[in-house]
């Protein structure tokens, strides 16, 4: 027998999945803070992070006898973990750790998409606009504006800011990677694979600069266990159900309210001041988002139709 708050959460699935996506996928940059501060190195958050997932992952493939013993697909992937997971992760991290705050992070990695509809749309065959154009100009136009703010407040040096632009163009290389090699594994096989490759990468770097010791702090356990329940598994959990209830579009939008839902979070827990000029610039990468968006899929509808 159904109650009416169940028939109420039916309803509203969607809309309650999509608010829990854009939480969750803001709690990765809030993880970063957290781990940063409680004293971990980006390489020691990372390599637990990854190597807990990894076993994780690994022993849910064992279970439900999901096949990991292509070489083909391991090398595929191996290659899409290291862009996608293990560099764009260190290179966001490591600017946390030198005074980017994470919604600042956050917005300058949601330029990903920005940058591979124009520039790396002519490598994937597609048509750019003009409009296209004009939207990743707006769109990087705010993150100037954001990032002039943080110089003026003598947040972090401006080459800090260089780590979270190196993140998003490795993010962007994994993207498009991704659609030309167009991988035949699962999405469980993949994230597994991924994981795995981005653990021993992240764990041998964490060993060769000294870093390999067991860290005791509680608290950054507890920014471990943030980061792979809440940024990782919970987060892309959620992006796959909302692009398969919703579509693709909807849960692009979506991660473009990541930004302004990191730096609220941030600020209340950490206190890091919400300026105007953090606001106005979001509202600039906005209007740039919402550009590109709308003529590639005015784009995509012309092309499906001929």
């Amino acid at each position: 027998m159904t109650t009416p708050a169940r028939d109420a959460i039916r309803r509203n699935a969607g809309h309650l999945a999509s608010v829990a996506l854009v939480i969750m996928w803001s709690s990765g940059f809030v993880g970063a803070e957290l781990g940063i501060r409680s004293g971990g190195t980006p390489l020691q958050l990372l390599g637990w992070r990854f190597s807990i997932l990894g076993a994780l992952l690994v022993a849910v493939c064992l279970v439900l006898g999901v096949r990991l013993a292509d070489r083909r697909a391991w090398a595929r992937q191996a290659v899409l973990g290291l862009f996608s997971q293990a560099v764009f992760l260190f290179m966001i991290f490591e600017g946390v750790a030198r005074g980017v705050d994470g919604g600042t992070a956050a917005l300058i990695a949601a330029l990903q998409p920005l940058l591979v509809a124009t520039v790396a749309g002519r490598f994937l065959g597609e048509r750019t606009t003009p409009v296209m154009w004009i939207g990743m100009l707006l769109g990087m136009a705010g993150v100037v504006v954001v990032v002039s703010g943080g110089l003026g407040a003598g947040i972090a040096p401006w080459w800090a800011y260089l780590f979270p632009v190196g993140g998003m163009l490795s993010l962007a290389t994994g993207t498009v990677l991704t659609q030309r090699l167009r991988p035949k594994e699962t999405l469980l096989q993949s994230i597994t694979m991924q994981s795995v490759v981005a653990a021993g990468a992240l764990v041998a770097a964490m060993l060769l600069t000294g870093q390999g010791r067991v860290p005791v702090d509680t608290e950054f356990w507890v920014a471990v266990a943030w980061l792979v329940f809440l940024s990782t598994l919970c987060g892309y959990v959620l992006y796959v159900f909302v692009t398969r209830t919703r579509g693709a579009t909807v849960a692009s939008v979506l991660l473009y309210l990541t930004p302004p839902t990191t730096m609220i979070w941030v600020w209340l827990m950490f206190g890091v001041p919400i300026t105007l000029l953090a606001v106005v610039g979001m509202a600039v990468s906005a209007v740039g988002v919402v550009l590109v968006l709308r003529s590639r899929a005015t784009a995509q509808a012309q092309r499906g139709r001929r």
